[in-house]
């Protein structure tokens, strides 16, 4: 890992509460703290099955927007490891990506019989943790609100911008100056998928 502050915040959404339906996901770089590009895609889940709840009040992803849209390998091969690769040196970043979009990757990655990708990541739920322990909690949503962020909550694109920012913000907070003096200010680490 680089000594700077250099991350891609990534964010999926599921069709339901199987990880392997993703049905959208967004990925943000930011280099020295700063957003340098983005990109997003829709995904057709694995199986077409939307939880009406998660469309009706959670991403408002349905049927008819993903229905002609390629499933997960396309979207894996040709959008998210080519934004990736572009700066291979440095870890992917997710809001409750232990529990979550870490899941989503490996899941849809067995189910699609895909080899599973070497990458490294960090998790901002736990860095906000531990740098705001006074907050009632720590959902993204939250945090957003906290600090002035205003965005489109459980749009990929838009949580992973918000996540982005949350480490800069958490970096800020402590004086340090790189995703790793952050990581060991926080007693957290790097971990592998």
């Amino acid at each position: 890992m680089n000594n700077k502050l250099d991350y891609i915040a990534i964010d999926f959404e599921t069709a339901n509460d199987y990880r392997n339906s993703a049905c959208s996901v967004g990925l943000v770089r930011f280099i020295d703290g700063k957003e340098t590009d983005a990109c997003s895609s829709l995904i057709h889940p694995a199986k077409m099955y939307f939880n009406s709840r998660f469309t009706a009040e959670i991403h408002h992803i349905s049927y008819n927007d993903v229905r002609d849209k390629p499933y997960f390998p396309e979207v894996w091969d040709t959008i998210v490891m080519p934004f990736i690769n572009k700066t291979p040196d440095i870890p992917l970043v997710a809001h409750n990506g232990d529990t979550f979009d870490m899941n989503v990757i490996r899941d849809c990655c067995r189910y699609f019989g895909m080899d599973m990708p070497e990458l490294e990541y960090f998790d901002s739920l736990r860095v906000a943790q531990r740098t705001w322990p006074e907050f009632d909690n720590h959902r993204l949503t939250t945090l957003g609100e906290h600090f002035g962020i205003d965005y489109l909550a459980h749009d990929a694109l838009e949580d992973s911008r918000t996540c982005g920012e949350i480490i800069r913000l958490a970096t800020e907070k402590h004086g340090v100056k790189s995703v790793e003096e952050l990581l060991k200010v926080c007693r957290l680490s790097i971990k592998s998928l």
